[in-house]
């Protein structure tokens, strides 16, 4: 994309565009701290709506983590903001006692509560955030070193359910657009922002591949490339979910509940593609399993362990545990049950 496109400000027609699909929403959360990204959605949101007869309420929430002395201002600074573009403000405080390690994350998921608290709150059944091409980039970029399967390299979904509240749907309208049209918007308007100087702190893994893009992206990989291999990535992962929905209907020899067991016939499941039988194996851990969901490469190795001994399983049975489940197996048959629980050890 050439350089006067990539910063092009985003018009209102583009904006009408993006949000279209939620005209008939109610309410509408739009998350803003306060940064270029929050804010562009804040008044793009804003300008889409006052073009429409009827449209949701809009309802700017910022969540202040109180990490950063600045916060408080910051959310004062949106709030003043959202009366300037004719749309409601909520500020929610992230409370108690803050961990010491691991501070990106446990804000994240602090974050995604409140998020879905507020909304249900105000009767929204949508909360949109700001991600951009390039955040889905540094996404895919993390992933790929960190070894994610197919699944992980799809990156961020346009849509999905809020992570703190399934019942909310999280939507990203900017997922295809770059950083620098939404700061250009802002800049055509004259519209302050605030700065985050997390994002740019080293401590941080995606700081630190932001500041590797550039020079990935003079070798040809861009985040316009990145974002690329995420939509194909999603592509391959639809129809490989699809192919495990069918598995599950061919394999199996009962009806699949979370009390278990989950039965299937071995020798069907033996047969099916590799990608296909990890992640209906993985299905049913998780199903099953009371541990959550199920780490790829330990998946992997049970997979592997399956396929290697099963087939001597005709001399014995071959059993293993994983997530809290656990697999047996014997010539006719795989079974997936709930293990037994854990013993506590006791203290001298």
């Amino acid at each position: 994309m050439p350089a006067a496109e990539r910063e092009k400000p985003v018009s209102s027609a583009e904006a009408a565009e993006l949000f279209a699909d939620l005209a008939a929403c109610k309410v509408l959360v739009l998350a803003v701290s306060g940064g270029p990204d929050s804010t562009a959605l804040a008044v793009l949101a804003a300008r889409w709506r006052a073009l429409l007869k009827h449209g949701p309420k809009l309802v700017a929430v910022t969540i202040d983590h109180g990490l950063r002395a600045e916060s408080a201002a910051e959310a004062r600074a949106v709030k003043r903001l959202a009366k300037t573009l004719g749309i409601a403000h909520r500020t929610v405080a992230w409370r108690g006692k803050k961990p010491t390690t691991g501070i990106q994350t446990a804000a994240r998921n602090a974050r995604y509560g409140l998020l879905a608290a507020a909304a249900r709150k105000l009767g929204a059944r949508h909360v949109l955030t700001a991600h951009t091409l390039d955040d889905q980039a540094e996404t895919v970029l993390i992933r790929l070193s960190r070894g994610s399967g197919l699944g992980g390299l799809a990156g961020m979904s346009p849509r999905s359910p809020l992570p703190a509240g399934r019942d909310i749907t999280l939507v990203r309208p900017f997922l295809g657009l770059p950083k620098a049209r939404l700061v250009a918007t802002l800049a055509a308007a004259a519209i302050p922002f605030a700065h985050d100087p997390s994002n740019t702190d080293p401590r941080f893994a995606r700081a630190r591949y932001r500041k590797v893009m550039p020079l990935l992206a003079a070798e040809g990989l861009d985040a316009a490339r990145l974002a690329l291999l995420a939509r194909r990535a999603a592509r391959a992962d639809a129809a490989i979910e699809a192919a495990v929905a069918a598995a599950v209907a061919a394999v199996s020899l009962t009806q699949w509940s979370n009390s278990g067991p989950i039965v299937m016939d071995w020798a069907k499941f033996s047969r099916l593609p590799g990608e296909v039988g990890l992640r209906l194996l993985g299905r049913a851990l998780t199903a099953v399993g009371n541990e959550g969901p199920v780490e790829l490469g330990k998946l992997e190795a049970l997979l592997a362990a399956i396929m290697a001994q099963g087939g001597a399983a005709a001399c014995g049975r071959l059993r293993r545990t994983l997530a809290g489940a656990a697999v047996t197996v014997d010539r006719e048959r795989l079974v997936v049950h709930r293990a037994p629980a854990r013993r506590q050890s006791r203290r001298e």
